[in-house]
């Protein structure tokens, strides 16, 4: 049976290369989206699926019309994410609570949502994108970072919920890559991050797949509750 996978912030620069790997494989794909179009055309296998992830009736409309399309949702995939420089004293109300809620909030209403039919399954896969930030800190980064913290404490509670369901949950602390956030940084200080980073490149999002292909695999359903890093070196 094909999986069928839920990738929330499919439009952005991480999801969209995610979505493109995955629709190469035998599965079938719901790819969220908010304001910006998925690139990734729909088909048979792709659907697209709108939503404010801030905003937890929109999730659950979601969920509902991805469980109609598909009829079942086998993998969770919180990519969505957004991120707000500035210094601690200069970040305003407003950006920190939608940097929490696109981050950490939306990550809990959608696992909320897809939970009943994961567990009625027996089966499921949650995997949730937090950052090498959440573990290092970076100035400038005090909401994003305190929001990729969150998921990693969301992803312990939730593995202990569910693994008796046959449900794993686990998150993924990446580094810097290719494709994302890292195309907002000007060139010049773009050089300097990768200075800093001890295999002096940036990550490739094969890696990210590749990863997310084992932990969906029936050999990883003994992990659950992990925090596995994919940074380059940055931290261990």
């Amino acid at each position: 049976m094909e999986k069928v996978i839920l990738i929330t912030g499919a439009s952005g620069g991480m999801g969209n290369a995610l979505a493109e790997i995955f629709s190469k494989e035998d599965v079938q794909l719901a790819l969220h989206y908010n304001s910006n179009p998925v690139k990734l055309a729909e088909s048979d296998t792709v659907g697209h699926f709108q939503a404010d992830l801030r905003e937890e009736a929109q999730v659950e409309r979601m969920v509902s019309e991805v469980l109609e399309r598909f009829g079942r949702i086998d993998v969770l995939i919180n990519n969505a994410g957004i991120s707000k420089s500035s210094m601690s004293w200069k970040t305003g109300a407003d950006a920190w609570r939608e940097t929490m809620g696109i981050n950490l909030d939306a990550a809990f209403y959608v696992s909320k949502a897809v939970i009943p039919t994961m567990r009625a399954q027996s089966s499921g896969r949650i995997i949730n994108i937090s950052s090498v930030v959440a573990q290092t800190g970076f100035i400038g980064t005090a909401a994003y970072a305190a929001s990729k913290a969150g998921l990693i404490g969301l992803t312990k509670t939730l593995s202990k919920e569910l693994i008796s369901a046959g449900v794993t949950v686990n998150v993924l602390a990446l580094g810097y890559f290719n494709v994302g956030m890292i195309e907002d940084v000007p060139e010049d200080l773009r050089q300097v991050v990768i200075d800093s980073i001890p295999a002096k490149q940036l990550g490739d999002p094969s890696a990210v797949y590749k990863t997310m292909e084992w932990l969906i695999s029936d050999e990883a359903s003994y992990v659950t509750g992990q925090t596995i890093n994919l940074n380059g070196g940055l931290y261990s």
